[in-house]
Protein backbone atom coordinates (compact mmCIF):
# COMPACT_ATOMS: atom_id res chain seq x y z
CA UNK A 1 0.00 0.00 0.00
CA UNK A 2 1.28 3.23 -0.80
CA UNK A 3 1.59 5.39 2.20
CA UNK A 4 -0.58 8.45 1.31
CA UNK A 5 -2.94 5.91 1.25
CA UNK A 6 -2.51 5.14 4.96
CA UNK A 7 -5.18 7.03 6.90
CA UNK A 8 -2.97 8.30 9.76
CA UNK A 9 -5.72 11.10 10.98
CA UNK A 10 -9.19 10.82 11.00
CA UNK A 11 -12.38 12.64 11.82
CA UNK A 12 -15.11 10.13 14.11
CA UNK A 13 -18.48 10.61 14.28
CA UNK A 14 -18.98 11.86 17.73
CA UNK A 15 -19.62 15.69 17.90
CA UNK A 16 -19.95 17.24 21.43
CA UNK A 17 -21.18 20.20 23.04
CA UNK A 18 -18.69 23.11 22.62
CA UNK A 19 -20.49 25.12 25.36
CA UNK A 20 -20.63 22.52 28.03
CA UNK A 21 -17.23 21.53 27.43
CA UNK A 22 -15.93 25.30 28.04
CA UNK A 23 -18.24 25.45 31.26
CA UNK A 24 -16.45 22.11 32.88
CA UNK A 25 -13.10 23.37 31.28
CA UNK A 26 -13.40 26.51 33.40
CA UNK A 27 -14.31 24.89 36.60
CA UNK A 28 -10.74 23.50 36.02
CA UNK A 29 -8.60 26.36 35.06
CA UNK A 30 -7.37 27.08 38.43
CA UNK A 31 -6.75 23.56 39.43
CA UNK A 32 -2.62 22.68 39.42
CA UNK A 33 -1.79 22.11 36.01
CA UNK A 34 1.72 20.26 35.32
CA UNK A 35 4.62 21.45 32.73
CA UNK A 36 4.88 18.27 30.46
CA UNK A 37 7.93 15.62 31.91
CA UNK A 38 9.58 15.73 28.17
CA UNK A 39 10.93 19.60 28.67
CA UNK A 40 13.74 19.01 24.99
CA UNK A 41 10.25 18.34 23.54
CA UNK A 42 8.64 21.81 23.16
CA UNK A 43 9.23 25.80 23.91
CA UNK A 44 6.92 27.85 25.55
CA UNK A 45 4.35 25.79 28.04
CA UNK A 46 2.68 22.69 27.32
CA UNK A 47 0.58 21.36 30.37
CA UNK A 48 -1.62 18.57 31.49
CA UNK A 49 -4.29 17.93 34.09
CA UNK A 50 -5.37 14.35 34.48
CA UNK A 51 -8.94 13.28 34.49
CA UNK A 52 -8.03 9.66 35.27
CA UNK A 53 -4.53 8.86 36.88
CA UNK A 54 -3.18 5.38 38.42
CA UNK A 55 -3.57 7.10 41.77
CA UNK A 56 -6.09 9.51 41.46
CA UNK A 57 -3.47 12.89 41.32
CA UNK A 58 -4.16 15.62 38.92
CA UNK A 59 -0.16 15.65 37.60
CA UNK A 60 -0.32 12.07 37.40
CA UNK A 61 -0.45 11.44 33.05
CA UNK A 62 1.56 8.09 33.35
CA UNK A 63 0.51 4.85 31.47
CA UNK A 64 -0.89 2.39 33.91
CA UNK A 65 1.08 -0.36 34.18
CA UNK A 66 -0.21 -4.43 34.18
CA UNK A 67 -2.74 -4.46 37.01
CA UNK A 68 -3.40 -0.83 37.63
CA UNK A 69 -6.30 0.48 38.01
CA UNK A 70 -7.45 4.44 36.81
CA UNK A 71 -9.27 6.66 39.17
CA UNK A 72 -10.94 9.79 39.06
CA UNK A 73 -9.36 12.84 39.88
CA UNK A 74 -10.67 15.91 41.34
CA UNK A 75 -10.77 17.12 37.76
CA UNK A 76 -13.43 14.93 36.56
CA UNK A 77 -15.29 14.39 40.13
CA UNK A 78 -16.43 18.05 39.51
CA UNK A 79 -16.82 17.55 35.38
CA UNK A 80 -20.41 16.45 34.72
CA UNK A 81 -20.14 16.65 30.83
CA UNK A 82 -16.53 15.35 30.78
CA UNK A 83 -17.52 12.11 32.20
CA UNK A 84 -20.40 12.00 29.88
CA UNK A 85 -18.13 12.48 27.03
CA UNK A 86 -15.69 9.54 28.53
CA UNK A 87 -18.58 7.21 28.65
CA UNK A 88 -19.29 7.71 24.66
CA UNK A 89 -16.19 5.31 24.29
CA UNK A 90 -17.10 1.54 24.37
CA UNK A 91 -13.61 0.88 24.43
CA UNK A 92 -11.20 0.41 27.57
CA UNK A 93 -9.63 4.05 28.86
CA UNK A 94 -5.68 3.78 29.13
CA UNK A 95 -5.08 7.69 29.48
CA UNK A 96 -7.60 10.82 29.85
CA UNK A 97 -6.02 14.06 30.40
CA UNK A 98 -6.66 18.03 29.07
CA UNK A 99 -3.38 19.35 27.44
CA UNK A 100 -2.94 23.15 27.38
CA UNK A 101 -0.34 24.62 24.88
CA UNK A 102 0.23 28.34 25.83
CA UNK A 103 0.13 30.87 22.88
CA UNK A 104 3.24 31.30 21.62
CA UNK A 105 3.85 27.62 22.33
CA UNK A 106 5.41 25.03 20.50
CA UNK A 107 5.35 21.04 20.19
CA UNK A 108 8.74 20.13 18.43
CA UNK A 109 8.29 17.52 15.45
CA UNK A 110 8.54 14.09 17.81
CA UNK A 111 6.82 10.40 17.37
CA UNK A 112 5.21 7.91 19.92
CA UNK A 113 5.79 4.75 20.73
CA UNK A 114 3.30 1.86 19.81
CA UNK A 115 0.01 4.44 19.91
CA UNK A 116 -1.34 3.62 16.67
CA UNK A 117 -4.72 1.56 15.78
CA UNK A 118 -2.15 -1.35 14.01
CA UNK A 119 -0.81 -1.33 17.15
CA UNK A 120 -4.48 -2.41 19.50
CA UNK A 121 -4.66 1.13 20.53
CA UNK A 122 -5.57 4.82 19.59
CA UNK A 123 -5.27 8.42 20.67
CA UNK A 124 -8.43 10.81 19.82
CA UNK A 125 -8.61 14.18 20.51
CA UNK A 126 -11.33 16.31 21.34
CA UNK A 127 -10.53 20.06 20.88
CA UNK A 128 -12.34 22.44 23.61
CA UNK A 129 -10.34 25.40 22.76
CA UNK A 130 -8.60 26.29 19.39
CA UNK A 131 -8.03 29.02 17.31
CA UNK A 132 -7.07 29.57 13.07
CA UNK A 133 -3.78 29.94 13.83
CA UNK A 134 -3.19 26.20 15.81
CA UNK A 135 -0.85 24.24 13.67
CA UNK A 136 -1.40 20.61 13.97
CA UNK A 137 0.61 18.55 11.86
CA UNK A 138 1.32 14.79 10.85
CA UNK A 139 4.19 14.67 8.74
CA UNK A 140 3.33 17.42 5.87
CA UNK A 141 -0.37 17.56 6.32
CA UNK A 142 -2.15 19.84 8.59
CA UNK A 143 -5.24 18.06 10.33
CA UNK A 144 -7.94 20.90 10.85
CA UNK A 145 -9.41 20.29 14.55
CA UNK A 146 -12.89 22.28 15.23
CA UNK A 147 -13.95 22.47 19.15
CA UNK A 148 -16.37 19.11 20.01
CA UNK A 149 -15.17 17.17 17.24
CA UNK A 150 -13.50 13.77 17.80
CA UNK A 151 -10.51 13.10 15.75
CA UNK A 152 -8.09 10.01 15.88
CA UNK A 153 -4.62 10.92 15.05
CA UNK A 154 -1.73 7.88 14.56
CA UNK A 155 1.64 9.51 16.29
CA UNK A 156 3.57 7.12 15.33
CA UNK A 157 4.16 9.59 13.06
CA UNK A 158 6.07 12.79 12.88
CA UNK A 159 3.73 15.42 14.48
CA UNK A 160 4.08 18.99 16.14
CA UNK A 161 2.08 21.69 16.99
CA UNK A 162 2.27 25.30 16.89
CA UNK A 163 0.10 27.66 18.70
CA UNK A 164 0.54 31.04 16.90
CA UNK A 165 -2.97 32.37 18.13
CA UNK A 166 -3.62 34.59 21.25
CA UNK A 167 -5.65 32.42 22.84
CA UNK A 168 -4.52 29.25 24.68
CA UNK A 169 -5.11 25.67 23.36
CA UNK A 170 -6.63 22.81 24.62
CA UNK A 171 -7.86 19.78 24.38
CA UNK A 172 -9.24 16.78 25.81
CA UNK A 173 -6.67 13.36 25.32
CA UNK A 174 -8.12 10.22 25.59
CA UNK A 175 -5.98 6.76 24.72
CA UNK A 176 -8.02 3.62 24.52
CA UNK A 177 -7.64 -0.23 23.34
CA UNK A 178 -8.86 -1.53 20.43
CA UNK A 179 -11.60 -3.55 20.45
CA UNK A 180 -14.68 -5.05 18.71
CA UNK A 181 -16.68 -1.57 19.48
CA UNK A 182 -13.70 0.62 18.10
CA UNK A 183 -13.25 -1.65 14.84
CA UNK A 184 -17.25 -1.36 14.16
CA UNK A 185 -16.69 2.62 14.29
CA UNK A 186 -13.33 2.47 12.44
CA UNK A 187 -13.89 0.06 9.81
CA UNK A 188 -16.80 2.08 8.81
CA UNK A 189 -14.96 4.95 7.78
CA UNK A 190 -12.28 3.54 6.05
CA UNK A 191 -10.72 0.04 4.73
CA UNK A 192 -9.15 -1.94 7.36
CA UNK A 193 -6.01 -2.13 5.27
CA UNK A 194 -5.70 1.71 5.17
CA UNK A 195 -5.40 1.85 9.59
CA UNK A 196 -3.81 -1.70 9.63
CA UNK A 197 -0.39 -1.15 8.12
CA UNK A 198 3.00 -0.41 10.17
CA UNK A 199 4.55 2.16 9.38
CA UNK A 200 8.35 2.35 9.00
CA UNK A 201 9.52 4.05 12.05
CA UNK A 202 12.52 4.64 13.96
CA UNK A 203 12.28 6.11 17.65
CA UNK A 204 15.21 8.02 19.33
CA UNK A 205 16.03 6.28 22.35
CA UNK A 206 18.50 8.28 23.52
CA UNK A 207 15.79 11.02 23.56
CA UNK A 208 13.88 8.75 25.55
CA UNK A 209 17.18 8.03 28.49
CA UNK A 210 17.39 12.09 28.44
CA UNK A 211 13.93 11.92 29.69
CA UNK A 212 14.06 9.46 32.21
CA UNK A 213 17.32 10.95 33.15
CA UNK A 214 15.69 14.47 34.01
CA UNK A 215 12.68 12.43 35.93
CA UNK A 216 15.36 11.24 37.80
CA UNK A 217 16.02 14.63 39.33
CA UNK A 218 12.18 15.30 40.20
CA UNK A 219 12.68 11.91 42.66
CA UNK A 220 8.81 11.86 43.32
CA UNK A 221 6.75 9.56 43.30
CA UNK A 222 4.74 10.50 39.98
CA UNK A 223 8.08 10.62 38.37
CA UNK A 224 9.17 7.31 39.73
CA UNK A 225 5.74 5.98 37.80
CA UNK A 226 6.22 8.08 34.56
CA UNK A 227 10.02 6.61 34.70
CA UNK A 228 8.62 2.92 34.91
CA UNK A 229 6.38 3.61 32.07
CA UNK A 230 8.51 4.81 29.95
CA UNK A 231 10.97 1.77 30.82
CA UNK A 232 8.11 -0.19 29.89
CA UNK A 233 6.82 1.30 26.69
CA UNK A 234 10.41 1.34 25.31
CA UNK A 235 12.15 -1.87 26.21
CA UNK A 236 14.65 -0.18 28.56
Amino acid sequence: MKLEEVVKSLKLPFNFNTEKLTQDLSKIEELSWSGHFNRNGYSGVWSSIALLSVDGELQNISVPLDGQKLLETEALRGSKYFKEVLTTFKAPIVSARLLKLKSGSEIKPHKDFNLGYEDGCFRIHIPIITAENVNFFIEDKKVVMLPGECWYTNVNYTHSVSNFSEIDRVHLVIDLERNQWSDEVFFSLCKKEQLLTKPKVTYEIETIKRMIVELQSHNTEISKELIKSLKKQYQL
